[in-house]
């Protein structure tokens, strides 16, 4: 039986050409920042952001934690959505490493507004924590950030001296599904985060991204974290590979996911948001069955799936190619979730 990994786009392996692109990396001691490829990396990821340095490390949620420690920490607030990765998939890392205290925020999609943060914020009291920082994600849940609402909230920062990080793991995502560019959405947040090891197909590895005094203060922080690491290159390779050739591809997993979610929608036993489906990432509920179940019935005629919350979660990646998307949506046509026991 073929099997289609729906888990995640984390699930993707590198490409030939990517792993004779690592294979070929010319390097050295990272740590000493002696490495040619990963400066190189960190360069083009800093045009690409439009920020004054980047730093490579070792996944988006260390970039996260490396923001929320230097610009809020101890005795410090972060604005953020309740269903947000550094709340809901990052061991509380933000309190229990950086120090500071959460302030979550029921937003529908998790999509942040100014208005409603109005309240929130607290400044000049010694006995509460003061506000610090304003966390957004894009995508989230795979829904891409609306642009007037990242400009409302920089606007709704710097009116209060907060800074804002934007954990944009799939920014690359939101770029090709809306034609904005990464440049425009970073433009609205002091930091950004965007991972290589996504839908840009990488083994491993994100970038950190901010002005100059940031990444400084990053690359200790960093080191702190034990994440200082010696011949990067020949990671740093693929990022510069992916960067080059798999960002304009991911229209592709976009087109493939709308594909199945039409096709969920067209068999009648599940329920789909399909107006959240912009990017590569489907949700739906099948109203007889737990999400669980779901997943436990899908996997036995070949999909794998995950679930989040209540719902299935399917992803689609580099791996999945057209051929496999229409054998995916010939599954489900033929699937009844109440046949299998």
């Amino acid at each position: 039986m073929q099997v289609f990994d729906l888990r995640s786009d984390t699930i993707t392996k590198p490409t030939l050409e990517m792993r004779k692109a690592m294979a070929a990396a010319e390097v050295g001691d990272d740590v000493y920042r002696e490495d040619p490829t990963t400066t190189k990396l960190e360069k083009l990821a800093a045009e690409l952001s439009g920020k004054e340095q980047a730093l490579f490390v070792s996944s988006g949620s260390m970039g996260n934690l490396i923001s929320l420690y230097i610009q809020a920490g101890r005795t410090k607030e972060v604005l953020c959505a309740a269903n947000s990765h550094i709340i809901q998939h990052e061991i509380g890392s933000i309190a229990a490493i950086a120090g500071a205290l959460p302030i979550t925020v029921h937003a529908p999609r998790g999509v942040l507004n100014a208005t409603d943060l109005q309240s929130l914020v607290k400044q000049g009291s010694y006995d509460m924590a003061a506000t610090a920082l304003i966390e957004v994600e894009n995508t989230i849940g795979g829904y891409c950030y609306p642009l007037e609402n990242l400009e409302m909230i920089k606007d709704f920062a710097s009116t209060h001296n907060l800074k804002v990080h934007m954990d944009g793991a799939r920014v690359f995502n939101a770029q090709a599904a809306t034609g904005i560019s990464v440049k425009t959405y970073a433009k609205y947040a002091d930091t950004i985060t965007f991972c290589l090891s996504k839908g840009l197909g990488c083994p491993v590895g994100s970038m950190l991204c901010g002005d100059k005094e940031f990444i400084s203060q990053a690359l200790t922080v960093r080191k702190l974290l034990g994440g200082g690491m010696r011949q990067t290159g020949i990671l740093a390779a693929a990022g510069l590979y992916a960067l080059q050739h798999h960002v304009d591809r991911l229209k592709d997993d976009h087109a493939h996911a709308k594909a199945i979610a039409d096709t969920l929608v067209k068999t009648g036993w599940a329920e789909v948001d399909i107006q959240g489906v912009q990017t590569n990432i489907i949700f739906f509920t099948v109203p007889s069955c737990s999400a669980q179940d779901v997943v436990k019935k899908l996997a036995r005629i070949g999909i794998l799936a995950n679930t989040e919350g209540e719902s299935v979660r399917l992803v689609t990646n580099l791996d999945l190619s057209d051929e496999d998307t229409q054998n995916v949506c010939s599954l489900l046509s033929s699937f009844d979730p109440g046949a299998l026991a």
